[in-house]
């Protein structure tokens, strides 16, 4: 397994399930999305997506949050740009990406439950943002094992070149 995490060389043979390549096309997609809507238009995507209470925040600390928001949707634009990448060039890397990104993405919530914020929306549950991600963290978890467990053909072809 960790040589398909770590392989010696990044090139362009992807040696997992189909389907896990399968799945971290669309998964790279939506977090690119993600970083893109955060940049365009984060304080909507504040309100909206992430039930933060812009409105009640002081003019200065509003904008302040604001701007930090669309640094954060650049940052989070860094593994999906290498992951498209990757889909093109380097289809090796994709185990290792699919580990940054659940690096990232349990990072988040391990941040998001040690610095709990007060949020609204306006069905008055969760905001719509935190369903989205739980989703892409369970495709992502499935897409990674995926990615370092072998197709069942490879599997067999393997099995009938061994002696």
């Amino acid at each position: 397994m960790l040589e398909r995490i770590f392989p010696k060389a990044f090139d362009n043979t992807y040696r997992g399930h189909w389907l896990g390549i399968a799945l971290f096309a669309p998964i790279v997609f939506v977090k690119a999305a993600q970083g893109v809507v955060s940049m365009l238009t984060p304080a909507s995507t504040m309100a909206g997506a992430d039930g933060i209470p812009l409105d009640r925040f002081n003019p200065i600390a509003a904008d302040t949050a604001v701007e930090m928001f669309a640094l954060l949707g650049m940052y989070l634009l860094v593994v999906p740009v290498i992951g498209a990448v990757a889909l093109l060039r380097y289809r090796a890397m994709i185990p290792f990406l699919f580990l940054m990104l659940l690096a990232v993405q349990l990072g988040a919530r391990t941040l998001n439950y040690l610095h709990p914020i007060v949020r609204v929306s306006a069905g008055g549950g969760q905001p719509i943002g935190l369903y989205v991600n739980l989703a892409v963290l369970a495709l992502t978890v499935v897409g990674f094992v995926l990615s370092v467990s072998a197709s069942s053909a490879r599997a067999s072809q393997v099995e009938g070149t061994r002696p």
